[in-house]
């Protein structure tokens, strides 16, 4: 665990303002931005005031106490009064316990949108001027790809091996990615990835925290004054699979057997933290651009007096079989052993966190990690013993869409 040293003396103030215009538009450079926007609402931050990382399995409770202790130290003013509002931590959190590189980065500015309601929120003191002047975006130029740590015939084996293993009964489920590599002439501006997938993905929750950059349409967990709500993505179908693309995908047994595992299992985590859960029955079809996905929508309410703050439900539910498997630990095993690469923070919970414990987390799904001139994308399958190889290698292409179309796209 690596906590930055706090300043001391900080105050912080929230306060409505006119409507700022287009969110990702205020972020003034590549420096680290920080966004976490849907459509026109949602939160952007620059400036970093302070920041925690962490390791291990504790890494989600060790980040919830470390931004308790930092919020409880500051002078707070905050004129606003909604989730979001008074200081907010970005997050985003390692899919696996033992890799590095989950963080929570405190912004020096934010600014805000919400039901009609824009703010900002400004942390004071020494330091650089809060409000600097928009620098323009780089678009990415000429990209070449290359194989990342696991290419495409790998992924192909991969998937044969553990639909091998799930029909001599050792597990039900196991999420396989693989990552493919895309490099520019130049430095990549995370800013211009960020504005090409909320353009294409307006109804996704487009993020960039740590320069980790994606549009995901999977909620994990939203937690908003004791009620918490969960969007559950498991099952999905692409252009070109022939007609009426939603009826398929409903009618798919091995889809819909893939998306009940994924929903049973984020309930079973959530029920005894809450006096009420509603989980629908029957999923419903969300479709994007570039793919189709079975969805369900979870909310409950959290007991009284339940240990369930937004990080602290994340540690309960993460990882879901939704980019996991079941069982739990033996997918988590199957899925070390057969990608053999380190995911990073891909599939993942990313988001925000205020000082009341409320926020958003989504999966880090539909992504980059942005290193200077090179971007390592991410796509994988939620795999089941009737999984075909070569057909999940398609979706996994298919879900890289996104990715790839912003980052080639024209300036």
């Amino acid at each position: 665990m690596t906590i930055a040293p706090l300043p001391g003396g900080l105050a912080v103030r929230t306060r409505l303002i006119d409507d700022p215009g287009r969110l990702i538009d205020l972020l003034p450079d590549a420096q680290n931005p920080l966004a976490w926007v849907r459509g026109p609402d949602g939160l952007v931050g620059w400036g970093e005031v302070a920041r925690f990382t962490g390791t291990g399995p504790e890494r989600f409770t060790e980040a919830d106490t470390w931004w308790r202790s930092f919020t409880e130290r500051l002078d707070v003013t905050d004129e606003v009064g909604t989730p979001g509002a008074g200081p907010v931590a970005f997050a985003s959190f390692t899919f696996a316990d033992t890799s590095p590189g989950s963080a929570l980065v405190v912004p020096r500015v934010l600014v805000g949108r919400r039901d009609g309601r824009s703010w900002v929120t400004e942390f004071s003191g020494d330091g650089p001027p809060a409000v600097r002047a928009v620098s323009p975006v780089r678009p990415t130029g000429t990209l070449r790809f290359a194989d990342g740590m696991l290419p495409v015939a790998g992924y192909r084996k991969a998937v044969a091996e553990a639909v091998r293993r799930m029909r001599a009964g050792e597990l039900e489920k196991a999420c396989l990615a693989h990552d493919l590599l895309a490099v520019s002439d130049s430095p990549l501006d995370p800013r211009f990835l960020l504005d090409g997938l909320a353009e294409r993905y307006p109804t996704c929750w487009s993020y960039a925290v740590d320069r980790l950059v994606g549009a995901t349409p999977e909620l994990l967990m939203r937690r908003t004054a004791g009620i918490v709500e969960s969007r559950v993505l498991a099952g999905t179908i692409w252009p070109g699979s022939g007609d009426d693309l939603p009826g398929q995908l409903m009618g798919s047994a091995k889809d819909r057997h893939e998306h009940a595992l994924a929903v049973d299992s984020l309930a079973a985590a959530l029920r005894p933290l809450c006096e009420s859960l509603d989980v629908p029955e029957t999923p419903g079809v969300i479709a994007l651009h570039n793919v189709s996905h079975l969805a369900s929508d979870v909310r409950g309410t959290l007991r009284p007096g339940a240990p369930a703050s937004l990080l602290e439900l994340a540690e309960a539910v993460h990882p879901t079989a939704a980019v996991g498997g079941t069982p739990r630990d033996t997918a988590l095993r199957v899925i070390s052993e057969l990608e053999g690469m380190d995911r990073g923070r891909y599939a993942g919970p990313v988001g925000w966190v205020d000082s009341n414990g409320d926020g958003e987390l989504g999966i880090a799904l539909r992504c980059a990690q942005l290193d200077g001139s090179v971007a390592r994308l991410f796509a994988g399958c939620g795999i089941v013993a009737d999984s075909d190889p070569e057909k999940e290698a398609r979706e996994a292409a298919a879900k890289m869409v996104a990715v790839r179309d912003a980052l080639e796209a024209e300036a």
